[in-house]
């Protein structure tokens, strides 16, 4: 079953080093920028350096004042592009009544499928939800197990002990994950990410088609039921990402007003009052002004690498999340066979 479980959670899935998939998902996206900050701050001194005396090309030239009218014109454009970005997101959530009252009930009508299988009214918070559901397979798997434990094929039964515990740890794993998981924070979706649900329907529905002259009607049951509740989970998860990327992109474009006004007066003071003349000396062998300029540049970027840190989560969460259902694009995860024997 070692194969089964390596390929369940993000991390077995992906080809990323558990470092990128930290920088890429995990980090807090303000602690992304400000390590981007200050790789662009190093580089920005360290050529500073390695160039020409930066207070010589003040003189006869002027690279600093024609760099930050640049910079101005693109951090006015680039926020308003953001604000504008984020105002069209939200715009789908001002509708007619009746577009509000279509989306309840396919909400309300989804809410009560599931509740059919909980056997009970689905808790509110979508944590709880996720919990729920991945509690209600691992108990449909546990049923599988039980129906098959008295068929005559034992190699069936065999491989259905192995899907069942890689069901069971899984969910014990991610029900566990959203104990402290807080909808609006990012660890409710990377504990949903980490259930592979696509993989588990393809792997039932191939053991109930490959044993499918050894099973009986009872068997037959207790399979579908398993896959029933799997293919909720696809839905569910969706719903969940499309509201956390709303909350993500309200996220974003207040972080990006935050630091793009004192990038701009920090543009506008180095156009209007730098002097080279008043920054003669250095530090570290390196020219005052320059250290200057570079954090002056540091600090009016700042709002372009918020946003890459911002978009580099959102685009990563799309693409872990692109096909719903029994789909599995990743070429690492495609098999035309199972290796149950592992």
């Amino acid at each position: 079953m070692d194969r089964l479980a390596s390929t369940d959670t993000l991390r077995g899935r992906s080809d990323e080093s558990r470092i990128a998939l930290w920088l890429f998902l995990d980090a807090n996206r303000w602690l992304i920028g400000g390590l981007l900050s200050v790789l662009t701050f190093s580089v920005l001194v360290v050529l500073g350096a390695a160039a020409p005396p930066l207070s010589e090309m003040m003189q006869s030239s002027d690279p600093v004042e024609t760099a930050f009218q640049a910079l101005i014109g693109a951090l006015i454009t680039g926020v308003t592009l953001v604000v504008s970005i984020n105002q069209l997101v939200l715009s789908q959530e001002i509708g007619q009544l009746g577009d509000h009252h279509t989306w309840m009930d396919e909400a309300m009508e989804f809410r009560r499928e599931v509740e059919l299988l909980f056997g009970s009214i689905g808790p509110p918070d979508p944590a709880q939800f996720l919990q729920a559901l991945v509690e209600t397979s691992s108990d449909r798997a546990e049923a599988l197990r039980e129906t098959v434990a008295d068929n005559d094929d034992e190699e069936l039964r065999d491989r259905t002990d192995k899907l069942v515990e890689n069901v069971v740890e899984n969910s014990e794993e991610i029900y566990e994950q959203l104990e402290t998981a807080e909808f609006g924070e990012f660890g409710v979706l990377r504990s949903g990410l980490n259930y592979n649900y696509s993989w588990k329907i393809y792997a039932v529905r191939r053991l109930r088609n490959e044993h499918e002259d050894s099973l009986e009607d009872e068997d037959l049951e207790a399979f579908d039921d398993l896959v029933e509740i799997l293919t909720l989970f696809g839905p569910a998860l969706e719903h969940f990402k499309s509201l956390y990327f709303q909350w993500e992109l309200v996220n974003l474009t207040r972080s990006i007003l935050y630091v793009a006004i004192p990038a701009l007066l920090t543009s506008i003071a180095t156009v209007l009052y730098l002097d080279p003349g008043a920054f003669p000396g250095a530090t570290l062998g390196v020219d005052d002004v320059v250290w200057l300029v570079s954090a002056s540049t540091t600090l009016a970027l700042v709002p372009f690498l918020l946003l890459a840190a911002y978009v580099v989560r959102i685009a990563t969460i799309s693409k872990r999340t692109g096909a719903l259902g029994p789909f599995i694009l990743r070429s690492s995860e495609r098999t035309t066979a199972i290796d149950w024997e592992q």
